[in-house]
């Protein structure tokens, strides 16, 4: 799990447009795995963004510090409480706590405490900065991530992204979309990918 580089207001062009962002800066960085954004929307659930056969799997940062469990564990109802104060990093690095280029130390889902989209308050799908709509979000000061906190869209916070399956499984599906592993795909043939793998 890691942050963008920079907080967002609730236009983040939609959850393809998180999705490529985080994609985009994961391999800026070094990353070669299926980053996706860690939101929900009018037709996702952000439980289901990663793929099934990797729901076991340890969530954890970009220096492989434990966050979580598994992400199944987060799903569970509770609003996925926090086992110990969170150390998320941006792909550049910095601590979204402690960094000041997030001004509210609170990260954009969009979700129900289990991980299903809540509907009307994911900033119109995420293509909305406007102060009349909301999102919800969660704040990393709090003790759960899917806390149930009310956010005008025009607020810029956290926007999460979450490796969705293995770097091995996505380089057996990438040759079927690209046959370079040192460029970066274009949006359009990101979604292809992410079709593919889901």
């Amino acid at each position: 799990m890691a942050a963008l580089n920079e907080a967002y207001t609730g236009d983040v062009h939609g959850v393809r447009g998180a999705d490529y962002s985080c994609y985009r800066e994961a391999r800026r960085s070094g990353l070669r795995g299926t980053f996706r954004a860690f939101l929900s929307s009018r037709v996702q659930n952000v439980d289901s963004i990663v793929r099934l056969a990797d729901r076991k799997l340890p969530v954890s940062n970009l220096r492989g510090e434990v966050l979580f469990n598994s992400w199944s564990e987060m799903f569970k109802g509770d609003g996925s409480p926090f086992p110990h104060p969170p150390r998320i990093y941006s792909f550049n690095g910095k601590n979204v706590l402690t960094d000041l280029s997030w001004p509210h130390k609170a990260v954009w889902h969009g979700a129900l405490v289990n991980g299903e989209r809540a509907l009307d308050t994911s900033c119109d799908a995420w293509h909305s900065a406007s102060r009349d709509k909301v999102g919800l979000a969660g704040s990393l000061k709090g003790s759960k991530l899917l806390e149930q906190s009310h956010y005008s869209c025009d607020k810029k916070l956290i926007l999460l992204c979450i490796e969705a399956t293995s770097e091995l499984f996505v380089q057996r599906k990438r040759r079927d979309v690209d046959n370079s592993n040192d460029e970066i795909l274009n949006e359009d043939d990101y979604h292809t990918l992410l079709n593919l793998i889901y």
